[in-house]
């Protein structure tokens, strides 16, 4: 073999060394970041996922503290060096409570910024305007809205973090067997969020021995004097023993001070898991003590006893929330810790690939959030039990628990 060939050969063997090992070093990626696996794929370099709250318009006491939770927790997680070592974005789409806009949002979001999972809507009607899409597209949804009908049946792309309401009509009605109450009132806001309330009220009074009297809507763009007419007719209907109002609009505070005006005193009002904002207390005063409400833990987190395995959780971030912004909690601005806390546990597992994530949210057990501890399955994409609600009332003009 001339000294030529044999030169030649030592360059070929030597270039198919460093193929090999380019291969080799090619195919370590980090488990579970999308791409990968594939040759030529950049590595991942953020975990990208959207979030479409009411920020703005009628529902902004909704989206505006599940913005503001997102955008803190996302600081905060950045700081503390990302997941896994890469930093996360969070893209907020402003749908403004409308549907049409929430659609347009998804699409943006799922189409446009590829991102891998979305947070929110803040409102039920809104879900239910991209429920399906969700499926569709194989994104994986996590609500901040608390309609039942968001997870019943269940979309296996779409999840949520309130409570259910069927389990809130449940504490309610509960309730008023304790107590002696069998002949009521349900007046609801015309959304979603009332309709499926009302729907939970009347499909289980039966077995509490309640009977639903009177029940009426009223629009989102009600006025004071709308709302007292309706009560006065609630006034005229008999033997009314309590109120359930269903809703998240601000009628929340109207009512009961219509209620004092026309000297309803003797009628208990009831209201849903909606009237998690001391605002709403604020803005109705005095009229509001006496109000019943089963709600998450987050509002009284301070009257807590230490035992309570949510306690430090909730108290953190209380304390982390109001330092930063200057304002109250709220149990919305909570589902948005939930929903976001629950995405980056699922993130932490399956990495940047949407099916990998919808998976490890649907395996997640014992996961403690600002509305329960969350034990999801393929069945259950809401992940909390009835236990999760506590019964609350207002003292002074202050959240208090029921039973101290």
């Amino acid at each position: 073999m001339t000294q030529k060939l044999r030169k030649v050969l030592h360059i070929s063997l030597a270039l198919m060394v460093v193929a090999a090992f380019a291969m080799i070093i090619g195919g370590c990626t980090p488990p579970g970041e999308k791409g990968g696996e594939e040759e030529g794929t950049p590595k991942v370099t953020e975990y990208k996922i959207g979030a479409i709250f009411s920020v703005t318009g009628k529902a902004s006491f909704l989206g505006d503290p599940e913005k503001k939770t997102v955008e803190m927790l996302v600081e905060q997680i950045n700081a503390a060096g990302g997941i896994n070592g890469i930093p996360i974005k969070a893209i907020i789409e402003d749908d403004a409570g409308l549907e049409d806009k929430t659609k347009q949002a998804a699409a943006r979001l799922i189409e446009k910024e590829e991102v891998l999972a979305i947070i929110g809507p803040s409102r039920s009607g809104n879900t239910m305007a991209i429920k399906d899409m969700m499926g569709e597209k194989k994104v994986p949804l996590i609500s901040c809205a608390a309609a039942e009908a968001i997870v019943n049946p269940v979309n296996p792309w779409v999840f949520k973090t309130p409570q259910k309401d069927s389990f809130v009509a449940t504490k309610i009605l509960s309730y008023m067997k304790d107590h002696s109450i069998t002949n009521i009132a349900v007046l609801y806001g015309n959304t979603g969020f009332g309709q499926q309330g009302l729907k939970q009220i009347k499909s289980l009074a039966p077995k509490f021995n309640v009977t639903v009297a009177f029940e009426e809507a009223f629009q989102p763009a009600a006025t004071d004097g709308d709302i007292e007419t309706l009560l006065t007719k609630v006034k005229s209907a008999g033997d009314i023993q309590a109120i359930v109002d269903w809703t998240i609009l601000p009628t929340q505070s109207v009512i009961p001070k219509k209620m004092k005006a026309l000297e309803m005193a003797n009628i208990v009002l009831f209201q849903s898991h909606g009237f998690g904002n001391i605002k709403y207390v604020r803005d109705a005063g005095a009229a509001a003590n006496g109000i019943i409400f089963p709600a998450g833990r987050l509002l009284v987190a301070a009257k807590l006893p230490d035992s309570n395995p949510q306690k430090a959780l909730l108290v953190k971030y209380k304390d982390e929330y109001e330092k930063k912004y200057g304002g109250d909690v709220s149990t919305f601005g909570g589902h948005a810790y939930d929903a976001f806390t629950i995405l980056v546990e699922a993130i932490k597992v399956a990495g940047a690939d949407r099916q990998g994530i919808r998976d490890a949210i649907e395996n997640i057990k014992d996961f403690p959030g600002t509305g329960g501890v969350f034990t999801f399955s393929k069945e259950d994409h809401n992940g909390l039990d009835i236990n999760s609600l506590e019964m609350l009332t207002v003292r002074n003009e202050q959240f208090d628990l029921l039973n101290p």
